[in-house]
């Protein structure tokens, strides 16, 4: 049975309102599925502040916070990039959809995407005949561009979480480190710092070596008792971290910034793992190895970020810290 043109017109009005709709649900407010953290369940700044309480019971180390700190904000830097895109990117495809409407151009061939399910049916009409290849590229555009919202965003919500998780354990665990470091000052004051039991090799100590306190050399000269020293220690160098404090020692597994050879590879993970299980007999604060932390307050490996170099990563060294 042959249309009539008033038929044929009502389909294609039909059409093109379809189109519009579609487009208004995808071009007005925030894309499905991008949304920020709800402020009220995890807001950085009120969890900045709750780490800084933490600070003098964690000898102000907190890197595993102050890591996921720099991804939330760089996280957020780069979503507020995306959206601006998005809403410009928003602007552009509507205009499309609009001319569409009021011009009434409207393809045959478009019947499949008007058929098609919402997220479809850009897809769909970027490759329509009836669209010009400058506005194909523009709806693609938009499409891209939402996706990669969603994917900051889920990254960002992830960071939050990871904050908030971090956080609550340090709070959980601060009466026992705290009762930890007032146990080991008490031991201290018996002890002359940095001089340990005397019987390390003269080979394994390296730059700063004596400078440490009584608890970080105790937890230096356990550690090369059992392993040994491939290459030698550093510990005390001028600096505004735990190493300038005396309570921190590099355990080298290469020299000049090389990747350690894997049977070195293999040390340090030992080396790491045998901090780990005698962290409390030994009073470590926190230990860092191939680009990831443990702290005696979380009690698990998170990852760091990327420093730029093996060293900075802490590929070719074990890096641990004492409590006091």
């Amino acid at each position: 049975m042959t249309s009539s043109p008033r038929s044929r017109t009502l389909r294609t009005q039909r059409a093109l309102l379809t189109l519009t709709t579609i487009s208004a649900a995808l071009l007005l407010g925030p894309v499905a599925g991008v949304a920020h953290a709800d402020p009220d369940d995890v807001d950085i700044d009120e969890l900045t502040e709750r780490a800084e309480e933490l600070e003098e019971s964690y000898n102000g180390e907190l890197l595993q916070f102050n890591e996921i700190k720099d991804r939330v904000e760089k996280a957020e830097e780069d979503l507020a990039e995306v959206e601006e895109r998005l809403e410009a990117s928003r602007g552009t495809v509507s205009e499309i959809a609009h001319a569409r409407y009021v011009d009434g151009a409207v393809d045959p061939a478009l019947r499949v995407v008007f058929d098609s399910d919402p997220e479809q049916m850009f897809s769909d009409a970027a490759n329509a005949n009836y669209l010009g290849e400058s506005q194909a590229e523009q709806i693609s555009d938009l499409i891209d561009t939402r996706d990669e919202a969603e994917e900051v965003t889920e990254e960002l919500d992830t960071e939050l979480q990871d904050a908030a998780e971090l956080v609550e354990e340090l709070e959980e665990q601060k009466d026992d480190v705290e009762e930890r470091i007032a146990e080991l000052e008490a031991e201290e004051e018996a002890q002359n710092p940095g001089n340990g039991d005397g019987s390390v090799p003269a080979d394994a100590r390296g730059p700063g070596f004596a400078d440490v306190t009584p608890t970080m050399a105790t937890i230096r000269d356990d550690i090369i008792g059992q392993f040994g020293a491939p290459f030698p220690v550093g510990c005390y160098r001028p600096s505004a971290d735990d190493h300038g404090e005396g309570r921190a020692c590099d355990f080298m597994m290469s020299a000049n910034g090389a990747m350690p050879s894997e049977g070195n590879r293999q040390l340090g993970t030992q080396i790491a793992q045998y901090a780990i299980d005698n962290a409390d007999r030994l009073g470590i604060d926190y230990i860092i190895w191939e680009q990831q932390i443990w702290h005696t307050g979380s009690r698990q490996w998170r990852g760091m970020e990327d420093r730029g170099n093996l060293t900075q990563n802490h590929f070719d060294h074990v890096h641990v810290s004492s409590l006091t």
